[in-house]
């Protein structure tokens, strides 16, 4: 059995790698790339992976971890900011769609009613796997245009829930004996949610601090896969969505300060389990099905384009978009999701559809998906052309994450408030657990993470901000690192607090805006004031700073190109120093 478990594990990854490499290149999304791969290795075509049913069981963890990770995003600043968009533009959006193609699907693929109500609410989806990357990628997140689609994919994900709820509702399959009544599920609903909540402001969040306050990474993660499957497994138990329970833990810790260490510790987990998902998805597909209706599938396909185009466009425009805008956001989200195949899943189960059916459906959102790249590139400028300013570009969105400030001790602090006095959004990160609850009682907020880490600064908006400021207590920052974050973010200007000029030197060549020695102006300053006290006059005093501060970059420089800290150490500031120069100046011509 393990000789079994470790040979699929090969061909699974191996294929994944190829096939996502592959689609990568030709400008097509990971989650088509691992459809494709599960096709080809399933026991349909080369039959090279046996026991789908128990490793799609094994992967479903990976909806779990998804849902997890947007209740995560709903911080209540975040949504009372897009309410409108998510609340106004995603509720018509889903709702307008599952109708309409309730009707295609009814008059087109001669299903009853609740059938096709069971299949138009998932092709009422779109994928937040494949468009996301898109609007990343294109710079546009950020944009007015990028937070519109957001919000509706956020409505989309949100609605995942209710939409299991009503497929239940729709359900033809007996119940069980001695299933629970309905209303008696309900209350169990609102008891486990209240439950939950609770758990996470008295249970969790100190345990978090408790963690934080050790430092031990690691359990952090152990922390955080615990806080889901345990939330997971409390829903289940009841007889309730799975998804519900990773969602509401997500959603009670979103306004916590671990609310980016979490994202960047559960999010490895998550691209794993999700890709492993869509692979036993792509296993699971009757292949005979599709080849046997392949006009059905390609045009049941580009009726739910069309359909899904046509009416986010006009919903668009009533939202005030221009008509291209418009246009542009229904082709970006005219494909299906991957929570359709979750949902067929649910459709199937309860014998509202046949496994056929699914099959059929699920190749339509496979198709729908492989589009989507290729309609984007083909109207391009058509659609494009007017949404540009002046300077061909598109003007970034006021309140986005716009700096980073990674420490928030004695220098982080005068560095973020002085750049928030100026109307300039920051995100402040620190590890220092005290640090945070201490700012949280002036009305900061601050999360904790480790801003040395690759995988937070993107889950913390490095990838979108303008600037980022590493401004951490101690000597932690070198050139590798700095020269690793400016690759990986190249759009952002990145300053550094530098501990002494033993760090300054470890920095020296690395492509930042600039550095700063912590203590040396302040000392400066000092000894300006000690100066003017003991009677020197103003004019020596400022010719002794020049004279320091000239004296201090040339040694600096040559300590950094020989590698010496005792390089020009005739050059170091002696009570000679400032009296031989001032007779310089004084010598005639």
């Amino acid at each position: 059995m393990n000789e079994t478990a470790l040979r699929d594990g090969v061909v699974l990854l191996g294929f994944a790698l190829a096939f996502v490499l592959v689609f990568r290149k030709l400008g097509l999304g990971a989650t088509l790339a691992f459809l494709v791969a599960g096709a080809v290795v399933g026991p349909q075509v080369l039959g090279l992976v046996g026991n789908v049913e128990q490793k799609r069981g094994v992967a479903e963890l990976g909806i779990t971890l998804l849902l997890f990770l947007v209740g995560l995003e709903l911080s209540p600043a975040r949504l009372w900011r897009l309410r409108q968009d998510i609340f106004g533009l995603g509720l018509l959006q889903v709702g307008l769609c599952a109708l309409a193609l309730t009707f295609v699907v009814s008059s087109f693929g001669g299903f009853s009613l609740a059938a096709a109500l069971a299949v138009a609410l998932p092709l009422a989806l779109s994928s937040t796997a494949q468009v996301l990357p898109m609007l990343q990628s294109a710079g546009r997140l950020r944009t007015p245009f990028g937070e519109r689609a957001f919000s509706i994919l956020l409505f989309q994900d949100l609605s995942i829930v209710p939409l299991i709820t009503i497929i239940a509702a729709l359900s033809r399959a007996p119940a069980p004996a001695g299933a629970t009544p309905g209303w008696l599920l309900a209350i169990y609903t609102v008891v486990a949610v209240a439950g939950l909540v609770a758990a996470g402001r008295f249970v969790l969040r100190p345990m978090f601090r408790l963690i934080g306050n050790l430092g031990e990474r690691e359990m952090f993660i152990f922390a955080a896969l615990f806080t889901v499957i345990s939330s997971a497994a409390i829903m289940e138990s009841l007889g309730l969505s799975t998804a519900l329970g990773a969602f509401v833990a997500g959603v009670m810790l979103a306004d916590s300060p671990y609310r980016h260490e979490l994202e960047a510790d559960v999010d490895p987990f998550r691209s794993i389990l999700l890709g492993l998902f869509f692979l036993s998805v792509g296993m699971l597909l009757d292949l005979q099905a599709i080849a046997a209706r392949p006009v059905f599938v390609i045009g049941m396909a580009a009726l739910l384009i069309l359909t899904k185009t046509a009416i986010i466009t006009v919903i668009g425009m009533g939202f005030r978009m221009g008509w291209r805008q418009a246009f542009g956001l229904g082709l970006l989200l005219s494909q299906g999701g991957e929570f359709g195949f979750v949902l067929f899943a649910q459709a199937q189960n309860a014998l509202l559809i046949a496994p056929e059916a699914a099959s059929l459906f699920g190749a339509v959102v496979t198709l729908s998906m492989a589009t989507t790249p290729f309609l984007m590139v083909l109207t391009r400028r058509f659609r494009t052309a007017p949404e540009r300013t002046a300077d061909g570009a598109e003007a970034p969105r006021a309140d986005g994450a716009r700096a980073l400030v990674i420490g928030y001790g004695r220098f982080g602090q005068t560095v973020a408030q002085m750049l928030s006095a100026q109307r300039i959004s920051v995100t402040l990160v620190d590890r220092d657990i005290g640090m945070i609850e201490t700012a949280d009682s002036f009305g900061m907020k601050v999360y904790y993470g480790d801003g040395t880490r690759m995988d937070l600064l993107r889950q913390a908006g490095a990838a979108d901000a303008q600037l980022i400021a590493f401004c951490p207590d101690g000597d932690q920052i070198d050139r590798a690192f700095l020269e690793g974050v400016q690759s990986a973010f190249p759009q952002a200007a990145i300053f550094a607090r530098a501990f002494d000029r033993r760090s300054l030197i470890r920095m020296d060549g690395a492509p930042i805006a600039g550095a700063v020695r912590e203590v040396f102006e302040s000392a400066i300053v000092m000894a300006r004031e000690a100066m003017a006290n003991l009677g020197v006059d103003s004019e020596m005093i400022a010719r002794t700073e020049d004279e320091y501060r000239r004296r201090d970059a040339a040694r600096l420089r040559a300590q950094a190109d020989q590698g010496d800290l005792h390089a020009q150490a005739d050059q170091m500031f002696t009570h000679r120093a400032i009296a031989d120069a001032v007779a310089q100046e004084s010598e005639p011509g």
